[in-house]
C-alpha cells in the first residue's frame, strides 16, 4: 500500500482547496479510504470516510463544507475543501483506517489571511 498525498498550500479565510490522494498497491474501489488532519500539538483527528459505496461520513465540523471523493479508474482519493477556516489549519493525510494506518507523507494546508 502506498499513498502519496498532494495539493495543500496557503489559502484565506473562506478560500478552497482540493486534496488528491494517489492509491497504489490496491484497489481503491475495494477499501474504506480516509482523510485524517493532523494540527500542530494535536493528535491525528479523523476527518470523512468513503466506502466501496461511495457512501460517505464526515465529522460535524467540515460536514458541509468538505467533499469526499475518488475516482476509481485513477485510483485516487479527493478530498475538495470549501469555505475554509484557520481551525483547518493542519497536515492532511489520506489513510486505510480512521486512526490514519499506511499514509504517506501528507499535505500541508495553511489558511491565513
Amino acid at each position: 500500500v502506498q499513498l502519496v498525498e498532494s495539493g495543500g498550500g496557503l489559502v484565506q479565510p473562506g478560500g478552497s482547496l482540493t486534496l488528491s490522494c494517489a492509491a497504489s498497491g490496491f484497489t481503491l474501489s475495494s477499501r474504506v479510504m480516509y482523510w485524517v488532519r493532523q494540527a500542530p500539538g494535536q493528535e491525528l483527528e479523523w476527518l470523512s470516510s468513503i466506502y466501496p459505496s461511495t457512501n460517505t461520513a464526515y465529522l460535524p465540523s467540515v460536514e458541509g463544507r468538505f467533499t469526499t471523493s475518488r475516482d476509481d479508474a485513477k485510483s485516487i482519493l479527493y478530498l475538495q475543501m470549501n469555505d475554509l477556516k484557520t481551525e483547518d489549519t493542519a497536515v492532511y493525510y489520506c489513510a486505510t483506517s480512521s486512526r490514519g494506518r499506511d499514509r504517506g507523507q501528507g499535505t500541508q494546508v495553511t489558511v491565513s489571511s
